[in-house]
């Protein structure tokens, strides 16, 4: 199993996580940090 790292960001209008290490753009979003988390995992 691989690990990546999964960065989430607070911005005005929610939450927005992504990943490092992974070709293209993968993004996940919500309106708390658990939310956008999931969110990634579910992404990837």
């Amino acid at each position: 199993m691989t690990q990546l790292r999964i960065i989430v960001e607070k911005h005005p209008d929610g939450y927005v996580a992504y990943q490092l290490g992974l070709k293209g753009v993968i993004v996940g979003e919500g309106d708390n940090y658990e939310e956008a988390l999931k969110d990634g995992k579910s992404a990837i």
